[in-house]
């Protein structure tokens, strides 16, 4: 099994990478399934039901998300939409709208299991999503996923790194997501789990983490409140490729995905 993992989508160039790339990576990857987290969409906080969807019909296959989920309060409703292909991270309190994991099938009627959690560490002070995303896990497993991928949002590295080690040999995949910078440390852990602390992100490099550079130095400089917006220039797609033995449910491997979109 071949599957994509998409770091954070960030607002309109973002989009425009995933809706471009994803088809031709589909193609030229032989990929069963693609992951992205989506929790930056709107304008670079949140998502809207529309951009939910827009990504869906460009092949990904479920959306993760993370602290900004809650942005955008027309999503509610999707969230808890029978079958919805949206997660928000499992470690939310008991009664938070949506759920925090789910199956998604190849077209041959493999199944893969997401979990979705979000860290403590520098974030808010949400369920332990060590023992949340333990038993998101073992569920999955009842309901028979073949391999399993988890989404650590977190913002320590050290937390993700944490979660890595804790789920090795559990589950075939832990991703780390949120901070937007992509790290050099994917490999494949003792127990058989693809690892890697960032993906990336999926957005306008000429930025800060997606924000026009020039914003981010005022705000820095004067420590004023600066609006920000997102950044339009070199457009690149990143994420994570893994490969996993649906037979052991182990990782076979996994690396780093970079794609610049064309300018236009």
């Amino acid at each position: 099994m071949k599957i994509l993992f998409l770091g954070d989508v960030f607002a309109k160039p973002g989009r425009n990478a995933v809706t471009r790339l994803v088809p031709k990576l589909i193609t030229t990857e032989g990929l069963d399934l693609v992951i992205a987290n989506a929790e930056n969409v709107a304008n670079g906080s949140g998502v809207t039901p529309e951009h939910a969807d827009a990504h869906l019909a460009a092949e990904v296959n479920l959306l993760t998300s993370g602290n900004h989920i809650w942005s955008k309060r027309e999503i509610i409703p999707y969230l808890e939409a029978p079958g919805s292909r949206l997660l928000r991270p499992a470690n939310y309190p008991k009664g938070s709208p949506g759920r925090g994991s789910a199956l998604v099938e190849t077209p041959d009627g493999r199944k893969l299991g997401v979990v979705n959690v979000e860290g403590r560490v520098f974030m808010k002070n949400l369920d332990d999503p060590f023992r949340r995303a333990e038993e998101e896990v073992e569920a999955l497993k009842k309901q028979g996923a073949v391999a399993i991928l988890v989404d650590v949002h977190c913002e320590a590295s050290s937390e993700k790194n944490a979660l890595g080690h804790f789920l090795d040999g559990r589950v075939s995949a832990v991703v780390g997501t949120h901070t937007h910078i992509q790290t050099a440390d994917e490999r494949v852990l003792p127990g058989g789990t693809a690892y890697i602390t960032d993906v990336g992100m999926c957005g306008p490099w000429d930025s800060v983490i997606g924000v026009k550079k020039e914003l981010v130095l005022d705000r820095f400089l004067t420590q004023r409140p600066v609006g920000f917006e997102p950044a339009r220039r070199d457009v690149h797609l990143q994420g994570a490729l893994i490969e996993i033995d649906e037979k052991t449910g182990k990782a076979r491997s996994i690396r780093r995905v970079q794609e610049k979109l064309p300018d236009e």
